[in-house]
């Protein structure tokens, strides 16, 4: 592989503590301190003066809908979004067609993957078929290569199934991610209880369902000792449960997205669909909260929750639209926006948050620019506004609410492995 030169950037590196002007050295696919007087004649070199080289994006949390869902999304088209918005590693979601839940699924998924522009790590279901009723064979998922388990989208709500998930986990050190949700609270629900949702004549989504599940993995991450990490929080009192937790050294972790610290509840006052999410955007004071949770470390890290739906399946009745948004090609925008500019984050820390501290979570070898790292790199421009078109993006689905937003923060070019897959607006 040739040499790569970045040159004249502002290098932030929170895993090494790196913020400064200067150079980033690759060679054969990895970092290195310099380049020799001949790989430099020979190297490619990217003038990045005014932008800011950070290591390459990291998301735990997309779905790619494939295998079975392709007229959605494929992991080729999602690995495309995601480098059009500086991600060089994601983790996709189980809830495909079939689901993930055997060897022979994670195989194809991973076999897929290897045309795919970044890394993509496959996760492998809790139980069998996603039911709630039978553990899936957590052994044979880890040797398939499944960097976690969970039943995202669905919640396995038997303590004792969950506890025996857990403790089974732990022995083949895999994470379980939990979306949180006892859907006994929630039968018929659209959006966030409240008076909006009363207003709205929609059936109400109450923050008391999230908790609970919350209250229910910390306990059995403190009987266990397991780490569980709870997806896309959404409540207040679940952010509160969890720094508590963390603060008694329990083993959980959290993460927010992007549409949680912009968004709230009074975004469904025209029906919009793209608004419609589980779990649901809620109270101005949920989102406070959960901005919190990520300033003060409570909350590990941001996922996107990349949920493609075709044009036909958002375009009806509120009630029976999909929940879920597009995600990756406008989430470092977003939360430039929501955490630098306005709740005066240090650019470092949100970087931090999207790269070393959500790779940490899953133990993945990725969000670093040190010296013998795979060289994975997002090169962006903090201060360029863009108009984002859901229609022109890379994205198979177009269901984002911010579709004919300006934006502000643009990433320029994203490299993996030393191989520079997107720049200015076009893939190699």
């Amino acid at each position: 592989m040739s040499s790569l030169w970045i040159q004249n950037g502002r290098v932030i590196d929170p895993a090494s503590k790196r913020d400064a002007v200067g150079d980033v050295f690759i060679a054969d696919g990895k970092f290195v301190s310099s380049l020799s007087a001949k790989q430099k004649k020979s190297a490619k070199k990217i003038d990045a003066k005014g932008l800011v080289v950070a290591p390459g994006l990291v998301d735990i949390h997309v779905h790619f809908r494939e295998p079975g869902q392709t007229h959605k999304e494929t992991i080729l088209t999602g690995s495309q979004a995601a480098a059009a918005g500086g991600f060089t590693t994601v983790v996709c979601m189980p809830n495909t067609s079939p689901v993930a839940d055997n060897a022979g699924t994670i195989q194809l998924i991973n076999a897929a993957a290897r045309n795919a522009l970044v890394h993509v790590y496959p996760t492998g279901c809790i139980t069998v078929g996603m039911k709630g009723q039978a553990l899936a064979p957590h052994g044979s998922l880890k040797k398939a290569g499944v960097v976690a388990i969970t039943d995202d989208g669905l919640c396995v709500e038997n303590n004792q199934l969950m506890r025996s998930a857990v403790e089974y986990a732990k022995m083949f050190d895999l994470s379980v991610l939990d979306h949180c949700q006892d859907e006994s609270l929630t039968k018929g629900a659209v959006m966030n209880e409240g008076t909006v949702s009363t207003r709205l004549g929609l059936k109400g989504w109450p923050h008391a369902a999230e908790d609970i599940i919350v209250a229910r993995n910390i306990i059995l991450s403190h009987y266990s000792g397991a780490h569980i990490h709870m997806q896309h929080i959404s409540s207040a009192m679940s952010v509160e449960l969890i720094r508590r937790a963390i603060k008694d050294g329990i083993n959980v972790t959290g993460e927010a997205t992007p549409h949680h610290i912009a968004l709230t509840e009074e975004s469904l006052g025209t029906y919009d669909t793209n608004f419609k999410m589980n779990p649901p955007l809620r109270t101005e004071a949920d989102r406070k909260a959960i901005i919190a949770g990520l300033k003060d470390g409570t909350l590990a890290c941001i996922g996107t929750d990349h949920a493609p739906h075709a044009p036909d399946e958002k375009d009806r009745e509120f009630d029976y639209a999909p929940n879920g948004i597009t995600g990756l090609e406008t989430a470092l925008a977003v939360c430039l926006d929501v955490l630098v500019k306005r709740n005066k984050f240090k650019l470092s820390y949100v970087i931090d948050l999207m790269t070393r501290r959500a790779a940490e979570v899953l133990k993945l070898p990725a969000g670093t620019l040190a010296e013998g790292a795979t060289a994975d790199v997002c090169i962006f421009d903090p201060e360029e506004k863009w108009l984002y078109d859901a229609k022109k993006g890379f994205s198979k689905s177009l269901n984002s609410p911010w579709s004919g937003q300006t934006l502000t923060g643009r990433v320029k070019s994203t490299i993996v492995a030393g191989r520079v897959v997107y720049r200015d607006g076009k893939f190699a």
